[in-house]
């Protein structure tokens, strides 16, 4: 008989405001029903979500309001190329 593992739910919610900080910071975070809360927030106020498992991980570790060390900027940057090509599309689909 096998036996599945339950995984937890975790969520990581960033913010990035250059007039206050140079970096983006860990403005939520959260494992089980408080990750499914910082998600169903974000749906609720259509903010996009990113999937990474791995920076998850390794996000979830840095305390709150604390900025992203530089040596994870790169895999942050991702997120928000991400964010920035969501927008883009949505502000194309809202002018036609």
């Amino acid at each position: 008989m096998s036996e599945q593992r339950h995984i937890r739910k975790q969520a990581v919610a960033l913010k990035y405001d250059p007039s206050v900080s140079s970096g983006p910071i860990v403005a939520a975070k959260g494992k089980g029903k408080i990750a499914e809360e910082i998600l169903a927030k974000a749906e609720e106020a259509a903010v996009p979500i990113y999937e990474d498992k791995s920076l998850v991980e390794v996000l979830g570790q840095l305390d709150m309001n604390t900025a992203i060390p530089e040596e994870l900027y790169q895999a942050v940057a991702e997120v928000f190329a991400f964010i920035y090509r969501l927008d883009q599309q949505h502000n194309l689909i809202r002018t036609k």
